[in-house]
């Protein structure tokens, strides 16, 4: 599964070579995607290449083999619907409000749809795939929608978060200050940080000082979810 980004660039380079023969620059590739820098470039290229949809050559500047393409199935045809970044699609784990006098001892637990991994350090994509459920406790989930998301890193480890525990997140698109979020950055990457605002800017905070806190404009972060929970196996 590729992110609608690594999907654009990955078409662009296509188009490129077939046209001229030999791959964009990287400053080509920035502007075509609108990118504000060329860093972003080189994590989706970094990321096209682990996934072997591209090839670099070595000593040779510029040398880029395009290995295979993308397959989209039937239903989703060319729509980049396909390659979102987004981690709420699909169905998701759904609490309802019991009813008045209902007696909450019988509660079944509720399946959460696990919908890939999210970034506690270096980002990484998160995934909108479903790769399996697992079982919780409805009492360790509020109302509305919820999903699971592996995280993988150690920014966050002095808030109790460790790599590869599995972060409950109740599906919203708005947060509260010092609220921890999964927060999507320029629709290409996804992360678990503590959320502040700072004056007109938006800060996304690590739990652990050997990361840095950063500081971003309110266009260039969505708010995907807020942490309720975290299921981890011994």
């Amino acid at each position: 599964m590729l992110t609608r980004k690594q999907y654009e660039l990955l078409r662009f380079i296509n188009e490129r070579l077939k046209e001229a023969g030999v791959p964009p620059s990287f400053d080509e590739m920035k502007d075509a995607l609108d990118l504000r820098s060329k860093s972003g470039i080189h994590r989706l290229i970094t990321a096209l290449e682990e996934r072997g949809f591209i090839r670099r050559l070595p000593n040779r500047a510029r040398a880029i083999e395009v290995i295979k393409l993308p397959e989209l199935s039937a239903a989703g045809g060319s729509s980049r619907r396909g390659f979102t970044p987004s981690v709420i699609e699909g169905n998701l784990g759904k609490v309802r409000a019991a009813s008045a006098g209902a007696d909450d001892s019988g509660e079944r637990p509720v399946a959460v749809p696990v919908m890939g991994r999210i970034a506690a350090g270096t980002p990484i994509e998160a995934l909108q795939t479903r790769s399996h459920t697992i079982s919780v406790p409805p009492d360790m989930l509020g109302s509305g929608e919820h999903y699971a998301l592996e995280v993988r890193g150690d920014s966050m480890v002095d808030a109790g978060i460790l790599d590869g525990d599995m972060a409950l997140i109740q599906r919203n698109e708005t947060a509260e200050t010092g609220d921890i979020v999964v927060a999507l950055i320029d629709e290409e990457e996804a992360t678990l940080k503590r959320f502040r605002r700072r004056g007109a800017s938006i800060a996304l905070e690590p739990a652990n000082t050997a990361y840095e806190v950063r500081i971003l404009p309110p266009n260039r972060v969505k708010i995907q979810g807020k942490l309720v929970g975290l299921y981890r196996k011994y």
